[in-house]
């Protein structure tokens, strides 16, 4: 039960629930490192499925050739051109050392389903119940064109007022373009959304440049309930 209030269902009769209202009318979500989570670390299943492959690499070498390689400048305007394979085949060679395309291939299909990612516990209620509540969600995301199929396989895309995806926009967080493209999707002004994402950069300095207040998940906020707490509060 995430709050107490008319909204909950299951409710104790005895307990007198108050109405709440919205500080927000519009929630926007990051999705890899927020809404969606790695079912298992990188370097684990970089490491397993290159065991066919003869690769012969430490996870933690793994995982800091996978962070250099994420972080490094990438020369066209976007690092995610539709199905970001050109990006995602030169971090996963240079993560592991193999560049060997049908393993790329491997590891590109696993991460294009849904049992790779898992949701936060409490996400699907939470989002469930600020939409019931009226506020418009969509994502916003820099991710390749195998976002939307993840959130089908999650079963949240219903969820969503839109889903605005930096392969598909042209902008890429944290450009002002992918966040207005966001608030137009669902006509809210910049100032009664919030934004909750994973990075200090692309994340809460992007949102705040357009005027969205911003809060980092891990950080300002650890869970779906702390959330909804935030955007519905209790009448006194």
């Amino acid at each position: 039960m995430l709050l107490g209030d008319a909204t909950t269902s299951g409710v104790d009769a005895n307990v007198v629930w108050l109405p709440r209202r919205k500080v927000y009318d519009g929630l926007l979500l990051d999705a890899g490192g927020t809404l969606l989570q790695l079912a298992r670390p990188v370097e684990e299943t970089y490491a397993s499925i290159g065991k066919k492959y003869g690769i012969d690499v430490g996870g933690n070498e793994i995982k800091q050739g996978f962070k250099r390689a994420f972080a490094a400048p990438w020369p066209e305007k976007l690092r995610y051109q539709g199905d970001g394979r050109d990006f995602w085949k030169k971090v996963v060679s240079e993560a592991t050392g193999c560049a060997d395309n049908n393993f790329f291939e491997e590891v590109y299909e696993h991460y294009a389903h849904g049992d790779a990612w898992r949701l936060p516990d409490d996400a699907y209620e939470g989002m469930r119940l600020l939409k019931d509540a009226g506020v418009k969600l969509v994502v916003v995301s820099n991710f390749d064109t195998r976002l939307r199929k993840l959130l089908y396989d999650l079963n949240v895309a219903q969820l969503f007022d839109a889903i605005v995806i930096s392969s598909e926009v042209g902008y890429e967080k944290p450009a002002a373009g992918i966040f207005l493209a966001a608030l137009d999707h669902i006509g809210i002004k910049a100032s009664k959304a919030v934004h909750v994402g994973d990075d200090e950069k692309t994340d809460k300095a992007g949102a705040n440049s357009v005027g969205i207040d911003c809060w980092l998940w891990g950080s300002d906020v650890k869970s779906f309930s702390e959330v909804c707490q935030r955007i519905l509060i209790a009448d006194s």
